[in-house]
């Protein structure tokens, strides 16, 4: 089973969607995250969750 490392991100209510969008966009590009959840709470804010999977190498035994 892959294991996952979390970000929690948070957009204030003032943030436009494309503000946002562009965001996340530079968060998926540059480090390799992608969406794990999104969450629009009462105040307009939202709260993103980001993963990125952890890739494990295993030590050469040659």
């Amino acid at each position: 089973m892959p294991e996952y490392e979390f970000v929690d991100v948070y957009v204030p209510r003032g943030v436009s969607r494309k503000d946002a969008t562009r965001l996340l966009t530079d968060h998926a590009e540059y480090g390799h995250w992608e969406l794990d959840r999104l969450s629009l709470r009462r105040d307009g804010s939202r709260r993103v969750r980001l993963r990125r999977r952890i890739i494990r190498q295993l030590r050469a035994t040659w």
